[in-house]
């Protein structure tokens, strides 16, 4: 197998997508509707309040919308990146022609994949200087802005990992997209309704003074993403998941280890389904 730093199919798929006008207007727009954002907000906050200054407590409430923003931006870019790489070429009828090079099934899908990757990450990374500016004002830690990068990279792998599965096991890119939207929507909002439908349940099903630990809403709030960063910019969601579940784990280690395993388990069954399917189809 050769390295990932001579993959053809990567090297390719990036050429295209960074020569392309489309992305690079799609980033003026995002980075411009994050300077109305940060600028607006700024600017509302000290004439609402009437001073000359910026308090460190709104910088942070900047801080945890503009993280936020952040997150939306790569559940719903994501999956519309990647959901279509492999189906369109099968509808373009390029996908024999692509399987008949020298290239393995892990090459094809992790070129497709790393450069859609590649793209929200440079897309992510452009908006730093205007996300940065929370530091002029304080109330911000590097640590808590280097934990929110790192996350996202970790959801845009997951979710950019599932739109390529599906988009190897199904043929049409429409359906496809929907298949990966639905995935996205369930983790991150019907988890959530799942986790405090589990929690009222709980609350009513409780007698006496027994406490039971609640594994499944503990597993609930832990693959969601939104909780997760709310635990990142209030600590004490963190510990109001821990009081209500009565489970002492951090649901960042179960972030971690459900998105990688999930990651790893589209990656594979891409990779082996991907001629497959073309066999099926002739």
């Amino acid at each position: 197998m050769k390295l990932m730093g001579t993959n053809p199919v990567l090297f390719k798929e990036l050429k295209l997508r960074f020569r392309s006008f489309k992305s690079f207007n799609g980033m003026l727009f995002f980075l411009l509707a994050m300077c109305v954002f940060v600028f607006g907000y700024i600017f509302m906050t000290v004439t609402v309040s009437g001073t000359s200054y910026f308090r460190p407590s709104e910088s942070f409430v900047l801080f945890a919308f503009l993280s936020y923003i952040q997150l939306g931006l790569v559940l719903f870019t994501a999956p519309g990146l990647t959901a279509g790489t492999i189906s369109s070429e099968r509808e373009k009828q390029t996908l024999p022609i692509l399987l008949t090079t020298s290239q393995s099934s892990f090459q094809i899908i992790s070129g497709k994949l790393l450069s859609s990757v590649a793209f929200l990450l440079f897309l992510i990374l452009a908006g730093m200087p205007v996300y940065s500016l929370v530091f002029l004002f304080g109330g911000i830690s590097p640590w808590d802005f280097i934990r929110i990068f790192l996350f996202l990279f970790v959801i845009l792998l997951a979710f950019g990992s599932i739109g390529v599965m599906f988009s190897t096991l199904i043929r049409k890119t429409v359906v496809s997209m929907i298949a990966t939207y639905g995935t996205m929507l369930f983790l991150s909002v019907v988890t959530g309704f799942l986790f405090i439908i589990t929690m009222q349940m709980k609350m009513m099903n409780q007698t006496g003074t027994v406490v039971t630990p609640s594994y499944i809403g503990h597993f609930l709030a832990s693959i969601n993403p939104g909780v997760l960063f709310a635990s990142f910019l209030s600590p004490g969601v963190r510990g109001m998941v821990e009081e209500m579940t009565k489970v002492d784990f951090p649901i960042w280690i179960g972030f971690l280890l459900f998105y990688g395993v999930i990651t790893i388990i589209a990656i594979l069954i891409a990779v082996k389904k991907l001629r497959v399917n073309t066999k099926r189809q002739k």
